[in-house]
């Protein structure tokens, strides 16, 4: 290959000090040096890099082609050194969490700031999942940590396990929705009569989850628990809702709660994460979670 990475650090060098000698100084070499890295490369790609303007090194449009697309590799270089440094002192280059939509993915952003402000140079991934979708992600490959999962473990071990809360839940329709009407606590066969909001289960290998649903029930499926908050709201169906979402719109009177002949119970949710899995972007995550203060937060209790 004509064009090395010194040889583009030299380049960059001295474009931004504007002369051979500055630009030695910086890197600690003798002007010759860099003067001759120069000419080997013109001579290399048979085109000009500089001009002399006075006492200063000006790059010639050629040059600046160059110098743009080289500053790009010496970032990547860069980059890659840096990975690999954290690789060595135990950080993962990527840390993937996948969250329920119940939470979703801002609840999580206090936390991600705080591991942030400590440079360690692992990205974050956030993503959502709806149902066994979440665990489905863990299985999968798609993420290594998973938040507000089921309680309910996947068959086949390997995962680990911390207690996050649990969600309760209300059934919930529009003040505006002739449901309300109905005599309470509501029969199923009263239920059955309207149309039930449903959020799909995102799983691509575990079997897909369906709650709180009656058989040939009229639905209408959503692809978030928020998208289907608004769905209720809008009076386009009813269903249970974490509380902790329908509780203000239950305030304003906007949604109504209802008792159910059935009700839903609480369900216990978890931190999930391979068992055999000790980089320390995820122990530094599995350590906050052991808070119950940072459970609670991104619970959204008070």
């Amino acid at each position: 290959m004509k064009i090395s990475l010194d040889a583009l650090s030299v380049l960059d060098a001295i474009a931004r000090n504007g002369s051979f000698a500055r630009a030695a100084t910086e890197m600690h070499r003798v002007p010759s040096a860099l003067s001759y890295t120069v000419q080997q490369l013109e001579g290399d790609l048979g085109v000009a890099l500089f001009e002399r303007v006075g006492r200063r090194a000006v790059l010639t449009p050629a040059g600046h082609e160059l110098l743009n697309e080289g500053r790009t590799l010496l970032r990547a270089a860069k980059d890659l050194e840096n990975r690999i440094q954290q690789v060595a002192r135990g950080w993962e280059t990527e840390l993937r969490i996948a969250v329920d939509t119940i939470i979703g993915e801002e609840a999580l952003f206090p936390l991600v700031e705080r591991f942030v402000a400590q440079r360690t140079g692992t990205r974050i991934r956030l993503s959502t999942e709806v149902l066994g979708g979440t665990w489905d992600a863990l299985v999968g490959g798609r993420a290594d940590m998973i938040i507000g999962a089921s309680a309910n473990i996947p068959s086949g071990g390997g995962y680990a396990t911390l207690p996050l809360g649990e969600w309760q839940w209300v059934f919930a329709a529009a003040a505006s929705h002739p449901i309300v009407q109905e005599p309470q606590p509501l029969a199923e066969t009263a239920i059955f009569r309207y149309r039930a909001v449903s959020v799909a289960d995102s799983s691509r290998l575990l079997p897909p989850h369906t709650v709180g649903l009656l058989t040939g029930q009229e639905v209408l499926t959503v692809s978030s628990m928020r998208t289907k908050l608004a769905a209720q709201l809008a009076g386009l169906g009813v269903g249970f809702l974490p509380r902790h979402l329908a509780e203000p719109y239950l305030r304003d009177g906007r949604l109504v709660a209802l008792a159910v002949s059935t009700p839903r119970p609480p369900s216990p949710t978890v931190v999930g994460w391979r068992a055999n899995r000790t980089g320390r972007a995820l122990r530094w995550f599995i350590h906050e979670f052991e808070d119950r203060r940072v459970a609670a937060s991104v619970l959204g209790e008070s």
